[in-house]
C-alpha cells in the first residue's frame, strides 16, 4: 500500500479480471439452492428429523466442491453462470483436487466469524477470502481466462 495516496499495490497474482463480490454472492447462492434443496429433501425422506443426516450434508458439499474446483475448468455450476472461476495464485490455472479440498475447508473457517472471511474481499487488494489465501488461489472472470472444456 502507497504510504502518501493510501492505494493499494500491484497484486503479484494473476492478471486480468478478478470476479466482484457480487459475482461470487451469486455463485454460491445458486450452489446453495443446487445441492441444499435436493439435500434437505434427500436426508428428510432417509433421516427424517434424525440429525444423521448433517454427515450425509457435509459429505456432499465436500465432494461437490472439491471435484468440481479441482478439475481443470475450476468451476461449479453456480461460478459457471456466473462466468468465473477459481485459478492459482501464482500460476493461472486449475488448482487441483488437493488443494480444493483445501479451499473447502478453508470455506468453513471463513464462515465461523460472521462470515467474516467471506466479507474479507471486500477490502483486500487481491480480492481475496480467507478460502482464498489458505489454498492460494483468485477467482476471476472467464473473459480473462476463459474454460476450454466443462467439467474439466
Amino acid at each position: 500500500m502507497d504510504e502518501v495516496t493510501g492505494a493499494a499495490g500491484p497484486r503479484s497474482g494473476p492478471p486480468g479480471d478478478l470476479a466482484s463480490f457480487g459475482q461470487r454472492l451469486v455463485a454460491v447462492l445458486i450452489d446453495s439452492l443446487i445441492v441444499g434443496i435436493p439435500l434437505a429433501i434427500l436426508t428428510q425422506a432417509i433421516f427424517g428429523t434424525n440429525p444423521g443426516g448433517q454427515g450425509l450434508t457435509s459429505l456432499v458439499g465436500l465432494l461437490y466442491f472439491v471435484f468440481l474446483e479441482g478439475s481443470a475448468s475450476g468451476q461449479t455450476i453456480g461460478k459457471r453462470v456466473m462466468n468465473i472461476r477459481v485459478v492459482d495464485f501464482a500460476n493461472p490455472g486449475p488448482i487441483g483436487y488437493g488443494r480444493a479440498f483445501l479451499r473447502y475447508i478453508g470455506r468453513v473457517i471463513s464462515s465461523i466469524a460472521c462470515l467474516l472471511g467471506y466479507f474479507w474481499m471486500l477490502w483486500d487488494a487481491n480480492k481475496q477470502t480467507w478460502h482464498d489465501k489458505i489454498a492460494t488461489t483468485h477467482v476471476v472472470s472467464t473473459a480473462s481466462y476463459p474454460v476450454e472444456k466443462w467439467p474439466g
